[in-house]
């Protein structure tokens, strides 16, 4: 039985407990252990937890993906990737502080309850040390709590709701991606020389955390450069027909139309809107316009011809031209035979960063790499100069606005970056009302 197998079946056993604490195995509560599940062999297991199935599936395959090239380059595999150009040196290619990388995985289908199951087991069953992935702010979150309860790291894969860093945040996250306020703040000003200040905007918004806080930022950020909002309606995340969500869009007066949605909801919220003429249309005697604050290259290829012209955000893309994106597309692209998303180099970055935090600290110790972690300025990973702030355990970096493309050259090339926008435009501080509300509390090593 391998442990993938196990770690789905523990999934269903441990199911029906997923709201309660968690409760450690006996081996860990002994008074001889140092910490959650500190390696006593010559391996190390690292939770790879991602959506397998529901919306959000492609971006969970996605990161699989890079979290298997990861794991191969750090025990010496391949061509060693964005190890190479990555600016901390620590990494050898013999694991982790001399270990080999093991890892199990687990579905999140999407759902935080589900996804807390898979982690608990990973933890209890599998000894995991570190448990990473994402794909949906509202696991992501759910997942981080339980990691700080259990004595582990979490490293947050694909999560872009403010409140994953901000009143969810915990001392034993870390997010590498970019948030809501991010992309509100580098699109505002594309949009305003794009569109012009006179704008009205109809929101339709994913009814969970990542959707409240995209559509509040964005709605916040437009607002500043005199645009006006018309309605913001949420959808359910199982939404997959929108027709009744974009047909008062029609008679409501607005002239912009914001999907605060992602993976399968934008590609079926997007096509709606095509579907019932609104980028044909003219309103207020501009042109209908449509923004995704939120891209990717996986939704953009789901969606097709629709997303030509588009305005949106992301964190990454395959097209860059610095030496940690190319060998990053290098290594991806030789393993699968296409290039990687953004999903995918987040959760590959956020792999070596915890094995570079850990052989920097020189233990497995989730306090000691929090330390190694918190105010590390690091290059070469794809995004430029970037920093995991002390105070919240947030990346900060530069932000990409993207649109989709009018010409593409083939099913990848479907996003074209317009703009990158620098870190200064899109920081903000520790205590911004938008992330109030919760405090980092201190690291728990499960001791």
């Amino acid at each position: 039985m391998s442990k993938i197998e196990f770690t789905r079946r523990g999934i269903i056993k441990t199911s029906a407990a997923v709201g309660a604490g968690i409760a450690m195995p006996t081996l860990l509560t002994s008074p001889a252990a140092a910490y959650t599940n500190e390696p006593k062999g010559k391996t190390v297991t690292l939770g790879f937890n991602v959506p397998q199935t529901g919306a959000y599936a492609d971006e969970g395959a996605d990161e699989l993906r890079a979290y298997e090239l990861a794991v191969e380059h750090l025990n010496g595999g391949g061509d060693g990737g964005m190890m190479n150009t990555f600016s901390s040196k620590e990494l050898k290619g013999n694991g982790i502080l001399g270990k080999k990388v093991e890892f199990v995985t687990g579905d999140t289908q999407t759902k935080s309850d589900a996804a807390r199951a898979s982690a608990k087991s990973m933890i209890e069953k599998d000894n995991a040390v570190m448990i990473t992935g994402g794909s949906s702010s509202g696991v992501a979150i759910a997942v981080q709590g339980l990691c700080q309860e259990a004595g582990v790291i979490f490293m947050a894969g694909l999560t872009h709701s403010n409140d994953t860093t901000g009143k969810d945040k915990k001392a034993n996250g870390f997010r590498h991606f970019f948030n809501g306020y991010m992309s509100g703040a580098a699109l505002a000003p594309v949009l305003l020389e794009m569109y012009g200040p006179d704008r009205t905007a109809y929101h339709l918004t994913a009814d969970y955390t990542w959707g409240w806080t995209q559509q509040e930022s964005i709605q916040q950020a437009t607002e500043a450069i005199g645009w006006k909002t018309a309605k913001n309606v949420l959808t359910p995340l199982a939404t997959t027909d929108f027709s009744s969500y974009v047909a008062p869009v029609l008679n409501s007066g607005a002239d912009v139309l914001v999907l605060n949605h992602y993976g399968g909801n934008m590609i079926n919220s997007l096509t709606a809107a095509v579907q019932f003429g609104l980028r044909a249309k003219e309103v207020n005697g501009k042109n209908f316009e449509i923004v995704v604050p939120l891209y990717s290259r996986l939704m953009a290829k789901g969606a097709g011809e629709n997303v030509k012209g588009i305005f949106g955000s992301t964190n990454w893309h395959w097209s860059l031209q610095d030496e940690g994106s190319k060998a990053f597309v290098k290594s991806f692209g030789k393993k699968y035979g296409f290039p990687p998303s953004q999903a995918a180099h987040t959760v590959y970055c956020q792999t070596l960063l915890y094995a570079d935090a850990a052989e920097r600290a020189g233990t497995f110790n989730p306090c000691g790499i929090a330390e190694s972690l918190e105010g590390f300025k690091f290059d070469g990973l794809g995004n430029g100069a970037t920093e995991y702030r002390a105070g919240d355990h947030q990346c900060f970096k530069d932000v990409l606005v993207v649109k989709g493309k009018e010409n593409p050259t083939s099913e990848f090339d479907v996003l074209e970056v317009v703009k990158v926008t620098p870190r200064a435009q899109v920081e903000y501080p520790v205590d911004h009302a938008m992330f109030a509300g919760g405090e980092l509390g201190k690291c728990n090593s499960g001791a």
